[in-house]
């Protein structure tokens, strides 16, 4: 695989991978909610510092992951594992559509409606980067060999918050064009393709040759 194959690799699998953890067309009802009577230019102006943060947070953790790995001892299939198991919950929870995540969405909506600006909270975190897309910016760390590495896995978060801006602009239309049902069903969708990839996150994790080794080596120790 020559050098540039590798960094489209890279950058198309920080596309897909992220995309339907952050799934701009789900945040789209709540980001009219809590931008309810602003005008169009400030929802542009929220929808656009909103996926600013966005970037600036999954890339400070992106830069700042080894770091954070190597201070709290989390090996790469630990991290794997972890990541797994939280991005099947999130999965599942967008799959079973439970009343209570909706009760306490309607909570952070009354909340963020009374705020000046959403922008940080809760529309750049938690609502696009939240603990499943730091988990999977996080996994990312252990693809990147070179800076060149970074540079495409960096290109590929930025080219999710570009998507997700226009989504968010557009979102008026996109819900009345989908509707209510159409949105619930591409959540579904996006809930079904995040707990697959957990559950593929696990398996790299339990496959993972240095923690198979490690479990060979600590069962024939004496």
């Amino acid at each position: 695989m020559s050098h540039v194959t590798h960094l489209w690799v890279i950058f198309l699998g920080t596309l897909i991978g992220l995309l339907p953890i952050i799934n701009p067309l789900s945040a789209g009802p709540t980001f009219l909610a809590i931008t309810e009577g602003d005008s169009e230019e400030r929802r542009r102006e929220q929808a656009r510092k909103g996926c600013f943060y966005m970037v600036a947070i999954l890339v400070s953790f992106l830069i700042g992951g080894s770091f954070i790995m190597s201070f709290f001892g989390i090996s790469i299939p630990g991290l794997r594992i972890a990541g797994g198991i939280l991005l099947t919950g999130i999965g599942m929870d967008m799959l079973r559509a439970q009343q209570a995540g909706a009760a306490a969405d309607n909570e952070e909506r009354q909340a963020a409606v009374k705020k000046p600006d959403i922008s940080f909270s809760p529309l750049a975190m938690p609502m696009l980067s939240g603990p499943g897309s730091i988990a999977v910016t996080l996994g990312f760390t252990s693809l990147a060999t070179d800076w060149y590495d970074y540079f495409a896995i960096i290109a590929g978060i930025v080219s999710v918050a570009v998507i997700t801006y226009v989504v968010l602009r557009l979102s008026g239309r996109l819900v009345k064009f989908i509707g209510p049902v159409g949105v619930n069903a591409m959540t579904k969708i996006m809930g079904f393709l995040i707990m697959t990839m957990g559950v593929q996150f696990v398996v790299n994790g339990i496959t993972d040759p240095d923690l198979l080794h490690a479990i060979k080596a600590a069962l024939s120790a004496p």
